[in-house]
Order: C-alpha cells, then sequence, then structure tokens
C-alpha cells in the first residue's frame, strides 16, 4: 500500500511539472504566433491589445484543455496495464 501511496505522489508530481512546463511552452509559441500575425496582418491597432486578445481566445480553446491529457493519459495506461497484469 505504500508503493501504490509513493508512486500515486511521484506520478502526481512528475506529471504536474510536464503539464506546468507544457502549458508555458504552449502559450510562449501561441503569443509568438499572434505577433507575427500582427505583423502579417498589416498592424491593426496596438500589438499588446492584439495579442492579449489573442491569448484570451487561447485560453478558451480546445487546445488548451488538452493539455489536461497530460493527467488522463498516463493514468489510463497504469490503470489499464495493472488490471490486465492482476485481473486478466
Amino acid at each position: 500500500m505504500v508503493a501504490l501511496l509513493q508512486l500515486v505522489v511521484v506520478g502526481f508530481v512528475l506529471l504536474t511539472v510536464v503539464y506546468v512546463a507544457l502549458s508555458i511552452w504552449s502559450r510562449r509559441v501561441r503569443r509568438m504566433k499572434l505577433e507575427n500575425a500582427w505583423y502579417d496582418e498589416g498592424q491593426p491597432g496596438e500589438q499588446d491589445a492584439f495579442v492579449e486578445q489573442g491569448l484570451r481566445d487561447y485560453d478558451g480553446s480546445l487546445r488548451r484543455k488538452l493539455i489536461l491529457g497530460v493527467y488522463v493519459v498516463p493514468i489510463l495506461v497504469i490503470g489499464t496495464i495493472i488490471y490486465l497484469t492482476n485481473f486478466h
């Protein structure tokens, strides 16, 4: 039981680190694309406002929510392996 608790705690910490790093990287990539789009579209309005609006749209997007798969996929894989090893 202690080994399972250790696996859960260490796994959660590692997945959280991966999630945070992936979120920061994804947001940085989106910011760069928005800055490039601002230049490509002929610099409509103020750049900071354009980028901030694009990031607000990104925060509510499906792509942002898919990053939560960092938690879901490993848990499903480990759960499936444990089930198949012990009960099948």
